[in-house]
This record gives structure tokens, C-alpha cells and sequence, in this order.
């Protein structure tokens, strides 16, 4: 059955404000860029300039920087009228230190935050039930309301035969405890189709027990999850999902099956100037190999392609590449395949 939209993301928003001063400690920055941030507003930016119709499901206050990420989303062309605004919330910001290639110190401001505050009624006004991707972010589930709607929607996206996807999104210091991360995000699996994550998230995800868990996070961009990685994906793919894709940085990503399947594809080698959105990037390019019914392998590539040129540039959404440049930029490489 025909759906209006290709894919609908659900979850925070924010202007994100970048150093300028590359190189610099956070202390010494001086100037930063302002940009459209917040994951699954950057994965539907990264689907919709690869071609995709996208809808976005997030909140924004009543204040101006709400009105520079909705000014930047319609420029876009990403679907905002199922965006509500919050008068009495204010929207969310990040603001980022760039200190290649492995140092970038981020600061989230999310008190009162809109988006964490959307709610089942935001979501029955969305079109979960018209899309073919529903793409949900882990740290979503951190609060209340917030938490309950979007279960309500993998829910409902669930039952229109949409395919649900988790993007892990760990974001220690949005969370009371991280075992509590733990235990939400386990409770979600139920209701997913696709999991994707980096190592550390996935170990996030799956421990529980807090002689097992190893957490540091002087910085939000470093954190580090010990754990048996590998169990930990088999015993999620045994609460329902039929896949788990691990990104796995420079090297690309792995794609681990319900049936025992591993199947590995390479990234493109490039100098880092920002990790922040590669992510994200990943996910608008594996979600678009997803909705034209790609491969695995295939959907993997294209998302590691975009993630490696999201990586040499200095912003997230703002600077999410067309098809025709990750075409370019694969050629030399051979192409996806």
C-alpha cells in the first residue's frame, strides 16, 4: 500500500553552535556557527536531500531559535506542519568544541526542553501510520511525556506495517542513571525492526548490571561502554529485531542478522574534520537503501558514504550531501556496490 511519506523521524531538535576556531580548546573559542542540529532532524534532512519524502516529529518553544530550525527545515523541504510549538518549553541547543581528529567536547541545554516534552496527542496528529520508515532516537525515551509517545508511535507504526527504526542515540548526561537506559531501551526492542549503533551504545543498551558496566564520559563524544559487544547484539536480536547495524567508524559498518548472518561493509577513507553528525548522516543513507528496498550490504555503503563526507565539514544537517554527491564522491571507490 502506497504511503504519503517515505520516512518520519521522531525526536529532538536544536540550533547547534560549532566552534569556528578548529584546533582551538574549548576555553579559547572565540566565534561558533549556528546550524540545525539534533539527530533524527538531521537523519530526515540527510533522507530528504538524498531524494526521499521526509516528515519530522519533534517540538520547538514559542522563542526565535524555534523559528530558525522550522526557516531552515522548510527551506529544506522536510515536512514541518506536524511540528507542534511549545510556548511554555524552550527549544533545545548544543553548542560543540573541534579539536580533530578524536577531541570534541559537547555541551547539551535541555532543561525545559520542547521536544522532550512531545506527547501521545502530538503523536495521533503525525502520520505514523503513513509512512514506510518510522526512525526514533534513543534519547527520546530519557523522560516523560516523551518517553510514552514514542513507544505510542513505534506502536502504531508498528501495526500500519511501517519498519521501525532505533537509532540508539546514548547520551549519558540526558539520563538519571545509565542503567536506566539500559532498561528502557531494552523494553523498546519489542517494538523495533532495526537497530543501529555504534559499540559502545550497543553495550549501553544491553547491560544492566552495574559491576558489569564500565561508563566514561568527560566528554559526551567519548564515551566508552565496555562489554562483550558481540553477545550483546545476539541477545537484542533475540528480543525482536531482525537486524542490528553497528557502525564501526573509519572501518564502516557491520550488519548483524536475526538468522546468524554478519555481513561487513567498508567505509571510505577521509580526514576527519568533525565526527559529530557522521552518524546521523549514516542514518538518512541507510534509510534511503531501505525504503527503495536495497540490500543490506548496499544501504550500509550508502550510509557510510555520506557519513565520510559529513566528516570533512563542520556542521551536521547543513551540510548533509545530495545523491549526485555521494556519486561523485564513490566514484573513485567503485561505486556502492
Amino acid at each position: 500500500m502506497s504511503k504519503t511519506y517515505d520516512s518520519l523521524h521522531m525526536g529532538r531538535s536544536s540550533i547547534d553552535l560549532y566552534s569556528n576556531d578548529i584546533g582551538a580548546p574549548f576555553v579559547e573559542i572565540e566565534s561558533y556557527a549556528a546550524y540545525v542540529g539534533g539527530s533524527p532532524t538531521n537523519i530526515s534532512v540527510g533522507g530528504k536531500r538524498l531524494g526521499l519524502k521526509t516528515a519530522l516529529l519533534t517540538a520547538v518553544g514559542a522563542d526565535p531559535v524555534g523559528d530558525f530550525i522550522l526557516h531552515f527545515l522548510n527551506n529544506e523541504g522536510v515536512e514541518t506542519r506536524y511540528i507542534p510549538r511549545k510556548p511554555e518549553h524552550r527549544t533545545s541547543a548544543a553548542v560543540l568544541g573541534i579539536e580533530p581528529p578524536d577531541k570534541f567536547p559537547l555541551v547539551f541545554y535541555r532543561d525545559n526542553c520542547a521536544d522532550i516534552n512531545l506527547n501521545i496527542d502530538d503523536v495521533l496528529a503525525a502520520p505514523v501510520g503513513d509512512c514506510q520508515v518510522f526512525q526514533f532516537a534513543g534519547t527520546n525515551l530519557s523522560r516523560e511525556p516523551s518517553r510514552s509517545a514514542t513507544l505510542f508511535a513505534a506502536e502504531q507504526a508498528r501495526a500500519a506495517d511501517a519498519t521501525v527504526v532505533f537509532d540508539v542515540d546514548f547520551r549519558p548526561d540526558q539520563w538519571h542513571d545509565v542503567r536506566a537506559f539500559g532498561v528502557v531501551a531494552r523494553g523498546a526492542l519489542r517494538l523495533v525492526d532495526v537497530v543501529i549503533g555504534t559499540e559502545d551504545e550497543i553495550n549501553a543498551a544491553m547491560l544492566s548490571d552495574a559491576s558489569q558496566m564500565e561508563v566514561t564520559h568527560s566528554q559526551v563524544s567519548d564515551t566508552k561502554v565496555a562489554g562483550d559487544t558481540r553477545g550483546a547484539i545476539e541477545y537484542m536480536l533475540g528480543m525482536g529485531p531482525k537486524a542490528v547495524i553497528e557502525k564501526i567508524g573509519p572501518e564502516g559498518a557491520r550488519i548483524h542478522l536475526r538468522g546468524g548472518e554478519v555481513i561487513d561493509a567498508p567505509g571510505f577513507p577521509v580526514e576527519v574534520t568533525n565526527i559529530l553528525g557522521a552518524g546521523d548522516a549514516f542514518g538518512g543513507g541507510f534509510i534511503y537503501g531501505l525504503v527503495k528496498g536495497w540490500g543490506w550490504y548496499k544501504a550500509a555503503r550508502l550510509g557510510n558514504a555520506c557519513g565520510a563526507i559529513v566528516v570533512t565539514e563542520h556542521g551536521c544537517a547543513n551540510f548533509m550531501p545530495t545523491m549526485d554527491e555521494v556519486e561523485a564522491f564513490v566514484a573513485p571507490y567503485g561505486g556502492l556496490d
